[in-house]
Order: C-alpha cells, then sequence, then structure tokens
C-alpha cells in the first residue's frame, strides 16, 4: 500500500517510517507544518526531516510554510492549555491537508507522525484523521512498542536537532 505520512519533525518520523517500511508499505513523507514558530525553527526541523528521509531512504514533499491559515484557524484559542482544543484544531488542519494531497502523489492512503509523541494523544489525533479520510485513514499508534524509545534511539545515534516544545508558539511559552 502506498502511503502519505504527515511529518511534524524527523525524530518522530524516523519511528514511523521505520515502522511502516517494516510492514511492507511504500511511504512518501509529507512535511506540511504552519503552525512551527518561529521560521528558523520550521527550517531546522525541515532540514532533520530531510536528513531523516534520506537516511531512510524516503521520497519527501514539502509544502510552502505559510502560518497565516494555522493562526486564522487557532485564533481565539491561545489561552488554551497544551494539548487542549487549539491542539486538536492544529492536527485538523494538517491532517486535512495531507488527506486532500493523497491523490496528488498517488497515494491509497495517509497517517501520521504524530501518534508517535507521548505528549500528543493518538486516540483524537485518529478520531480526527478518520473523521475527514474515513477508511483512507490508516490508524496508527507509533508510540507503542517502543516506537517512541525507537525514535529517540535513532535520533541520538544520528545526533539529530532535538526540539524541546511542540512547535507553535504557545506551546514555546508553555
Amino acid at each position: 500500500m502506498k502511503i502519505l505520512l504527515h511529518i511534524c519533525c524527523g525524530i518522530c518520523a524516523a519511528g514511523a517510517l521505520e515502522s511502516l517500511r517494516w510492514e511492507g508499505h511504500e511511504v512518501l513523507g509529507f512535511f506540511y507544518n504552519p503552525n512551527i514558530s518561529p521560521p528558523d525553527e520550521y527550517r531546522r526541523r525541515l532540514e532533520v526531516t530531510r536528513m531523516v528521509a534520506t537516511k531512510l531512504e524516503v521520497p519527501l514533499v514539502t509544502t510552502k510554510y505559510d502560518p497565516g491559515e494555522w493562526l486564522t484557524r487557532v485564533t481565539g484559542l491561545e489561552q488554551e492549555p497544551e494539548g487542549g482544543p487549539r491542539c486538536a484544531v492544529c492536527f485538523r488542519l494538517r491532517l486535512e491537508k495531507t488527506f486532500q494531497s493523497i491523490a496528488d502523489y498517488g497515494c491509497d492512503v495517509f497517517t501520521t507522525t504524530l501518534t508517535i509523541s507521548p505528549h500528543k494523544p493518538a486516540a483524537v489525533v485518529n478520531r480526527l484523521g478518520t473523521e475527514i479520510g474515513g477508511e483512507r485513514f490508516l490508524v496508527r499508534d507509533f508510540k507503542k512498542q517502543d516506537g517512541f524509545k525507537r525514535a529517540i534511539e535513532l535520533a541520538k545515534s544520528w545526533a539529530l536537532y532535538r526540539q524541546d516544545y511542540c512547535g507553535c508558539v504557545y506551546s514555546r511559552k508553555a
């Protein structure tokens, strides 16, 4: 099966890509993260994602960095706590864009690296993905079976930059 994998960052991608490839899937990485702030952080995370894609020999497509739609979507949610309603809006935006792109890249289904993080509720991410894409969303919880631990091991062995916040300006303050 050909999967369009939404990638939030290179470290999360390392674990998820390894898992999907082990399952025998053909994977195309999709880096779409208008939530990441500031722009230098966005560029840094994209560069790490490119490094991981190269190491694992997975093609990667990127989109134009434009935080405008993300800012519009989260307006009014600025004071919400990390992990709350603002995050669900952010997950939805990125999953919608990934779903809208699967046909452009000849993919059968889509999924996301977001579920590898112990800070992201896989149940919420999977519910949103299923609402958006139905059967075309591949439900996964990449943190299971030590998925996050494996991603961190790869990051250490490859000396990858590891960020200390989710990505958005509001999580940086948390």
